[in-house]
């Protein structure tokens, strides 16, 4: 049975990475408890956690916004430091990951499977796991450098914010099923294929998405006058 602290982070990220507390906004502590029907100090808990995943920032003397969203400059610098360190870290991990690892790896591709990201909440259960199987991966590598660059970036949950809406999870998963496959085979040369695979296919399903936003953000072009089109 999940603490009221996890449920209520759980429902903050549910409406982070769904956009119904849309990036940069402000988060109203009461309002968030009227609406989840507890008390304000789990969603305060749950907002620090949040903060150290750097889904949200706290402002002195004003209160915690979410963070802003990540530029098209900034994903494409951060899939370029993926392609360089999780297909080498997943060959390792092949190489040297603990049974017990595996295990949880194998449970976690079912959980995965299970999930119908059809929900907010259902969304950001799947956008954890995601997280999850990545620093299992990392921490697997047997190369603390690796883990903690992984850990400190917090990236996972960012990047789903923009793969809202789309057929993300589905696709992700059978991606993720090819990593921990060639994982539990204990086989290198497929784990590190499987991961750069499952990377460039993530980074297109991001540019996608980052010209849907951009499309949606953008102004409505101005109309011109037909005396004016064509003329000086």
């Amino acid at each position: 049975m999940p603490t009221l602290v996890a449920w209520a982070h759980e429902h903050l990220l549910s409406m982070l990475v769904s956009m119904e507390i849309a990036p940069g906004t402000r988060i109203g502590i009461d309002a968030v408890a009227r609406k989840l029907g507890i008390s304000q100090t789990p969603i305060r808990e749950a907002l620090s956690r949040l903060e150290a995943e750097k889904l949200v920032i706290k402002v002195p003397n004003v209160g915690y916004h979410a963070s802003a969203q990540m530029t098209p400059s900034e994903v494409s610098d951060l899939y370029v430091l993926r392609q360089l360190i999780e297909p080498y870290a997943a060959a390792r991990a092949a190489e040297s990951m603990t049974d017990e690892t595996l295990r949880q790896l194998a449970a976690m591709e079912e959980e995965m499977d299970r999930i119908q990201a059809e929900t907010g909440v259902a969304y950001a259960r799947f956008a954890e796991a995601d997280a999850m199987l990545h620093s299992l991966v990392a921490t697997g590598s047997g190369n603390p450098l690796i883990a903690d660059t992984i850990a400190r970036l917090h990236m996972h949950l960012h990047i789903f914010r923009f793969l809202f809406n789309t057929n993300a999870p589905q696709e992700a998963a059978q991606e993720h099923a090819e990593i921990i496959h060639a994982l539990l085979a204990r086989d290198p040369a497929a784990a590190e294929a499987a991961m750069r695979t499952h990377l460039e296919r993530s980074r297109v399903r991001m540019e996608e998405a980052s010209v849907r936003i951009a499309a949606r953000t953008s102004p409505e072009p101005r109309a011109v006058s037909p005396a004016r089109r064509g003329g000086i």
